[in-house]
């Protein structure tokens, strides 16, 4: 059996591409926007937020949710969503040592 192409990484870097490729669809960029800006746990209002099937903004969601971006916890019917705090400052914290480690270089 061969290796994958992620073998070849270390477990930082795949972590990182993992949370990059979550958030690399602008829905799912409207829906982190939306929970940071009510700033609490969201029950039915994103399928209203958005211009999106319930079962597209559910499978943005359940991406969100896989790398653990946000976290749900079922309130009756539903499933509230809001920010998972640890996972937001990881990622946060791996992106932006990444990119304040350019110091500007003159090239081409």
């Amino acid at each position: 059996m061969g290796i994958t192409k992620t073998d070849n990484f270390n477990d930082k870097q795949n972590r990182m591409a993992s949370l990059a490729k979550a958030i690399g669809h602008p829905a799912r960029i409207a829906i982190l926007e939306f929970l940071l800006k009510k700033n609490t746990c969201i029950c039915g209002d994103l399928v209203e937020e958005l211009p999106l099937s319930q079962a597209t903004v559910s499978q943005h969601l359940k991406a969100l949710k896989e790398v653990g971006l946000i976290k749900g916890e079922i309130e009756g019917t539903s499933v509230c969503y809001c920010i998972d705090e640890k996972v937001w400052n990881e990622a946060k914290e791996a992106f932006g040592k990444l990119f304040s480690s350019y110091k500007g270089v003159k090239c081409c």
